[in-house]
């Protein structure tokens, strides 16, 4: 089942159970994959376009958080978590920090990079590797500790 597929059935849960928060983010979700397939080639959806639009979903309500909480409305702020809580369960399992950083150590190895003229050949492999599995500014900041920039 696609995650599209499963987004939908739980869309149809959460409005039997009568699960507000849910079904809301649910709704964005659902309305953001509508929007991906109208403007792809033939309406189709790959299963890393589906990513994209939870890693940029998860990315607003983290950004929402901070944002929230500056300015002391604590109660939108815990809304915005609640959401982040629910499209989290549809990212691919987080990877530990530890995790992360072995694999940053092997693609550093691989490509042979070693200063910070060579970020440009570590990064993008290290994104297409942890995409969706660990957060990219800290991954950004790995590699740049680790090139020495």
């Amino acid at each position: 089942m696609s995650l599209n597929e499963q987004i939908n059935n739980d869309l149809k849960a959460a409005m039997k159970s009568g699960d507000k928060v849910r079904l809301d983010t649910l709704r964005l979700l659902r309305a953001a994959m509508i929007e991906l397939a109208k403007r792809g080639e033939g309406g189709v959806i790959t299963p890393e376009d589906e990513l994209s639009v939870l890693m940029a979903a998860m990315k607003k309500r983290k950004e929402a958080i901070e944002v929230y909480e500056k300015v002391g409305r604590t109660e939108l702020a815990e809304q915005e978590r609640s959401e982040l809580a629910i499209i989290s369960t549809y990212l691919p399992k987080q990877l530990s920090a530890e995790e992360v950083a072995v694999i940053v150590q092997r693609i550093i190895t691989e490509t042979g990079a070693n200063s910070a003229k060579d970020f440009g050949k570590v990064m993008p492999l290290a994104m297409k590797e942890l995409k969706g599995k660990f957060d990219g500014k800290v991954v950004q900041e790995m590699v740049k500790a680790r090139l020495g920039a």
